[in-house]
């Protein structure tokens, strides 16, 4: 039985990562390059950044240019495109209907608590949220499923019994390993990706009230245990 709903954040509460990647992407066509989705795409779902785009840019200008006037400007311009969005589409009514539902709900987060909190504070979500985990409280962020397993552990639940609704690769993964039933819910950016290891995948929350989510989820969790599986 479904007892909690653990959200990610970026991409899928708010949509961060189209700002972050169209920024980069300007300053990037200001030099004559182009953005490398397939190497930014590494990054998305997790702060260990195996791609670092000040070094790559650094790399492609070559003369030693100060880019630090550049990136500030850049960094001004992701939260320009950030702070104008609104929560997601089907998010509000999720929060909604799983308080209604008598769910716990979480977030799980690669980012900071200072961007997590900032964020959903200022969106009106905080109170929904009876935990919230976040880069600062692991060592590691996601892939890894450490997040994952401390939001489950903050919530008193056993993974079992906890869906996780994530956007991105990374975020799927760490989800999986923690033993978890994960709702893929691609963005813009994220839709190019592999998220195959999902259990479920909609084009947005819109597309099916909580209940009905519920309802699959626990019809695979049946189908699994009759098969002698899980999450």
């Amino acid at each position: 039985m479904i007892e909690a709903l653990i959200f990610d954040f970026d991409g899928l509460i708010l949509e961060t990562e189209m700002p972050i990647f169209t920024s980069w992407q300007e300053l990037y066509r200001e030099h004559g390059f182009d953005f490398p989705f397939e190497k930014w795409a590494l990054n998305l779902g997790t702060s260990e950044e195996p791609f670092d785009p000040v070094a790559e840019l650094t790399c492609l200008i070559g003369n030693g240019k100060d880019l630090g006037p550049d990136l500030a400007r850049r960094r001004a311009r992701e939260l320009e495109l950030i702070y104008s969005q609104p929560p997601l589409p089907g998010v509000a009514d999720y929060l909604e209907e799983a308080q209604g539902l008598g769910l716990k709900l979480g977030v799980a987060s690669s980012s900071s608590r200072a961007w997590v909190e900032g964020h959903i504070e200022r969106l009106g979500l905080r109170h929904y949220f009876s935990c919230v985990r976040t880069s600062d409280d692991v060592r590691y962020t996601k892939p890894d499923p450490t997040l994952y397993r401390l939001a489950l552990e903050c919530l008193d639940v056993p993974p079992q019994s906890a869906i996780a609704l994530e956007d991105s690769r990374n975020g799927v993964i760490a989800a999986k390993d923690a033993g978890m039933y994960v709702v893929v819910i691609p963005n813009e950016l994220t839709r190019r990706t592999d998220t195959g290891l999902a259990d479920l995948a909609l084009d947005s929350l819109t597309d099916l009230p909580l209940a009905s989510l519920i309802d699959k989820i626990e019809a695979i969790s049946s189908r699994q245990i009759d098969a002698g599986g899980g999450p």
